[in-house]
């Protein structure tokens, strides 16, 4: 039995796959959410090593969500 929260994630995914233009509007925003993130942190220090690339793509993963959610 699907929950109705599945069955909303799945309408979701669903036209993602067949509207192109939704498709490319998520890609950009979260996109956009990463490279935020990454200059916010530039702001910080000079260089990125790969714990530095995974903190941000979590904390752009947060803004996303964060923005979709409003």
């Amino acid at each position: 039995m699907k929950t109705e929260f599945s069955k909303a994630v799945q309408t979701v995914t669903n036209e993602i796959k067949n509207d192109a233009e939704l498709k490319e509007g998520y890609k950009a925003n979260i996109a956009m959410a990463f490279k935020d993130e990454y200059a916010r942190r530039r702001l910080e220090k000079n260089y990125v090593n790969s714990t530095d690339i995974h903190e941000i793509a979590n904390k752009a993963a947060e803004n996303f969500l964060v923005l979709w959610c409003k």
